[in-house]
């Protein structure tokens, strides 16, 4: 079925630009490629570089299993029984993953790129929630990808492109546009989507010029389109300099060692976080790859939108920390802490404690610091857009796991429709329902297929469409009004 000479006994291979390559064919019939280079390793005189072209190979490339992750450091220990982060080592980081029904040039399917978060310092294409089987066995050729991450994607430096990792996500999205046809996708039909920091870099893949049509739609789930002022990010930089005894460049940082850099990086990052703010990595104006303010941009760009958040985001930065009794035990303090930091007025408190009757100090502060953050933003930013719809959700169900509640990043194993990932449930908890699961990931994959994923667009008041809360129902519109994906295979 493909252009290099179709399935040899469960290995399916296709043709790109640099080279074949040789999948697997799992017994649901997708055809699955891992660790395709989509740019060359970036070490070397590469480190802190521009993505460059992968060499050219010879004969058939073995792509069965995933490639190498983005140096990182691990996740502390709180935090790595919740999210899986597996490393992979090795230098040719720069890749991309492929699951398609159909690798067959002439299948022409709607494609979905799926761009991981992590506060851009974590994660992967290889954590197992994000396995795009589900996709593919509902006709979406689904594809996902590593970045550079940390200091390396995104440390600013006087002699040094900014924002490689964003300069890295648009290599691989040419990738697909060039490649994709080989494994059945549709160039034209591309839909980006990201949660947490993949969102965020969604937000500047729609300002950035060298992105410009090579994608027809995007999801951001948990972020917001934002950029840092240059000075955070250069403090991290010249915090790990010091830290280093070195010079604040990409020569000194490319001369060190890849540990010493990395640990350096996790010693100066240790007390930030979304909530508390502090140094950070993150994307930064610039006139070469990010001239456009990633907001202004996503209200101007003429792509549908499916955007949204969890009830209580906040729950997953605080409580594995034991802040959340932290707060409490601070009473009136943290909410007047959280709303002066949130700029909201005493009246927008007044409305949040009607809200949440019984509500405790933390969840009254995590929530209007959630506001700030992701809801506030990502409301104007769809009530602002006119050139093309713009549709919200919540994410409501509340996770198995004691404390977590509705929290960042516990949709992802229901989009993905992967609950029987081991690894979904350190966060989901047991016996998370599959019938949620079903549910989101039909819209998901419905948006991809038809711009529409099945509620009516955000005009500017009233609730999102609300995923597994009391209200999870309400929005939904009769599926007989829109058409459904041609080669849906849900029930």
């Amino acid at each position: 079925m493909s252009t290099a000479g179709g399935d040899r006994g469960g290995r399916p291979r296709a043709r790109t630009a640099y080279g074949v390559v040789e999948g697997r064919t799992g017994p649901d019939g997708i055809a699955v490629f891992r660790g395709i280079p989509y740019a060359a390793p970036p070490v070397g005189a590469l480190r802190f570089a521009a993505p460059a072209p992968p060499d050219t190979w010879d004969g058939v490339r073995d792509a069965g299993a995933y490639g190498p992750t983005a140096p990182k450091v691990p996740y502390p220990p709180r935090f790595a029984a919740l999210l899986a982060d597996p490393e992979v080592s090795g230098e040719d980081c720069l890749s991309v993953n492929v699951w398609t029904p159909d690798p067959a040039p002439g299948a022409r399917l709607p494609v979905m790129v799926w761009i991981h978060g992590g506060a851009l310092t974590r994660g992967s294409s290889a954590v197992p929630v994000y396995d795009g089987s589900a996709f593919a066995r509902d006709g979406v050729v689904l594809v996902s990808l590593n970045y550079r991450l940390g200091v390396l994607g995104y440390g600013l430096f006087p002699d040094a492109p900014a924002n490689r990792g964003l300069l890295d996500q648009i290599a691989a999205l040419e990738w697909v546009r060039d490649n994709i046809r080989d494994f059945g996708g549709d160039p034209a039909r591309v839909t980006v989507f990201g949660e947490s920091a993949g969102a965020i870099s969604i937000g500047a893949l729609l300002a950035a010029p060298r992105a410009a049509g090579l994608f027809a739609q995007a999801a951001l789930q948990s972020g917001a389109p934002e950029v840092l002022h240059r000075d955070r990010v250069r403090a991290v930089v010249r915090r790990m300099a010091s830290l280093l005894k070195t010079e604040s460049t990409a020569k000194a940082f490319g001369a060190t060692a890849l540990p010493t850099l990395l640990a350096a990086q996790a010693a100066v990052l240790r007390r930030s976080s979304p909530l508390a703010g502090g140094p950070a990595f993150g994307l930064v104006a610039d006139p070469d790859t990010l001239p456009e303010d990633p907001l202004d941009a996503a209200r101007a760009a003429g792509v549908p939108l499916l955007l949204g958040w969890t009830t209580e985001e906040y729950r997953l930065w605080l409580a594995p920390t034991g802040t959340m009794r932290l707060l409490d035990r601070l009473g009136p303090l943290a909410v007047a802490l959280a709303r002066w930091r949130s700029g909201k007025d005493l009246a927008a408190v007044r409305a949040l404690r009607a809200a949440l009757p019984g509500a405790g100090p933390a969840d009254l502060a995590g929530q209007l610091l959630t506001d700030r953050l992701l809801r506030d933003p990502l409301r104007r930013l769809a009530g602002a857009r006119r050139a093309a719809p713009s549709f919200l959700y919540e994410f409501a169900w509340r996770s198995g796991v004691p404390g977590l509640g509705a929290c960042h990043a516990l949709e992802l194993g229901f989009v993905f429709d992967t609950l029987d990932a081991p690894e979904a449930a350190w966060l989901a908890g047991p016996d998370a329902p599959q019938a949620l699961a079903d549910e989101m990931h039909r819209a998901w994959v419905r948006f991809a297929v038809t711009g529409d994923p099945g509620w009516d667009p955000w005009n500017g008041s009233g609730p999102p469409r609300v995923f597994g809360g009391p209200e999870a129902k309400g929005g939904a519109r009769d599926a007989a009004q829109a058409p459904e994906p041609t080669r849906r295979v849900l029930p």
